[in-house]
């Protein structure tokens, strides 16, 4: 059995699965194979291994996006967009899923983004969060949803222009690649490491 993730990608009106999508993807997977629904926005489905490849390419040609599960950045967590595509800045979440997705990291990394201040896909509890301010972004760092204490991001940088906002995100993912110890919390990478020093070491 092999695992891999699902999502319909997003769009003005949210994370949104169609009848026909869900039906095709119930009738290929077999009858032994599992679908999760994850805290991530994606369907997990564990299926036989012999007929993965020919599921991922008739689950990409009705429009659904695959990603790898385990130990990576996970897919962008996103809102509605409900300020229309342009104010949200839809085209700016897009760039920045397909730049993220999927690179591996000592563990799961969770990544939203929000197209203005209200919030509503929560980036402060995620590992990077991401929100829309105007006409720049704002980066956040270090969100802590699954605890007894659950903690709130703290900004990292503000007024980021959008031709840098992409690659400060993946220069976040990277040093956490590089000094991030095996099955360590981002946030408490970013406690061990010190905000500052992280500030530091992306403004390189």
């Amino acid at each position: 059995m092999m695992k891999f993730a699902v999502t319909p990608g997003f769009q003005t009106g949210g994370t949104i699965f169609k009848p026909e999508q869900l039906a095709v993807l119930g009738s290929i997977v077999g009858e032994n194979a599992k679908i999760e629904l994850t805290t991530f926005k994606q369907l997990y489905v564990e299926m036989q291994e012999e007929k993965i490849d020919e599921v991922k390419e008739k689950l990409s040609g009705i429009g659904l996006e695959i990603y790898p599960t385990g130990f990576v950045t996970k897919s962008l967590i996103t809102c509605n967009f409900c300020r229309g595509a342009e104010d949200a800045g839809l085209e700016m979440a897009e760039a920045l899923n397909i730049s993220i997705s999927g690179i591996e990291t000592p563990t799961p990394l969770e990544i939203g983004y929000a197209g203005c201040a209200l919030g509503t896909s929560e980036p402060l509890l995620k590992d990077i969060g991401v929100v829309k301010m105007r006409d720049t972004f704002d980066i956040y760092v270090g969100g802590e949803p699954k605890s007894l204490k659950p903690s709130f991001a703290v900004l990292l940088l503000s007024d980021v222009q959008a031709d840098r906002l992409i690659p400060m995100v993946q220069k976040l993912i990277h040093h956490f690649q590089q000094h991030g110890k095996m099955k360590e919390k981002f946030s408490k990478f970013i406690n061990r490491v010190t905000i500052e020093a992280l500030r530091e070491a992306i403004a390189e």
